[in-house]
């Protein structure tokens, strides 16, 4: 179901029993390749897939601005902060009460986890069932590289600029946090990447997203499980 195309009387025939799964991105740079809302398209595409993995999830209209402020040196991108990340997520979720069993927040962007935690963490006090997953994958580049190039050519091939794709800085991202908390992305690779998208494949991609949507069902099987039941 995609609320949006839904009418109320639809969503009430439910009886709560439907969970809201909401795909949670951003609108920052992804180098000279990728869109910008790279995010949101991978966070959308995951929460179809719970959608069509797994009855009674509803899913709803993209969250398409994040927490970006280490892309704001680049001209498109468009933040929001921490706070504001976490009080839309309360708010909605708060919202949703009288009509969903539970909101699952679908992130595809690291830089939202900060203000997701602290939703959490007042969703919790407030007795509301939220469930805030993120996407990651095994032995991924950081930002703009093979990864994501090859998640976007799974998702929408017509949407890479293939022959603009250039290698970024490559260091591991432990080495360059700190000049990306202290300075932002643009000093440390001029180009906004973080990788390499050399070698990136659709069929990459679409084992990517096999592997984090079956991630993504199994973390709401464990989420939904009745109590007592091991989960």
């Amino acid at each position: 179901m995609e609320l949006a195309g839904a009418t109320w009387p639809e969503i009430e025939a439910t009886g709560r029993s439907h969970v809201l799964a909401l795909p949670f991105g951003s609108l920052e740079q992804h180098g000279p390749h990728l869109p910008l809302d790279t995010d949101t398209r991978i966070a959308v595409e995951l929460a179809r897939r719970l959608a069509a993995a797994r009855p009674g999830v509803a899913v709803g209209p993209a969250l398409a601005y994040g927490a970006s402020g280490e892309h704001a040196g680049f001209p498109g991108t468009l933040e929001v902060g921490h706070e504001v990340v976490a009080e839309l997520v309360v708010e909605l979720v708060r919202s949703a009460r009288s009509s969903f069993g539970g909101v699952v927040v679908i992130s595809a962007h690291g830089g939202n986890e900060e203000g997701l935690a602290l939703a959490e963490e007042r969703c919790r006090a407030e007795g509301d069932a939220l469930l805030v997953w993120s996407a990651v994958t095994r032995g991924g580049d950081a930002h703009a590289g093979r990864t994501e190039t090859s998640l976007m050519l799974a998702i929408d091939e017509g949407s890479v600029r293939t022959e603009l794709a250039e290698r970024g800085c490559t260091k591991p991202l432990e080495v360059i946090m700190p000049r990306l908390r202290a300075e932002g992305v643009r000093p440390v690779s001029s180009n906004g990447v973080l990788g390499n998208p050399e070698g990136a494949s659709a069929a990459e991609g679409r084992t990517l997203l096999d592997e984090m949507s079956a991630a993504l069902c199994a973390a709401v099987a464990r989420w939904r499980a009745p109590r007592g039941s091991g989960g």
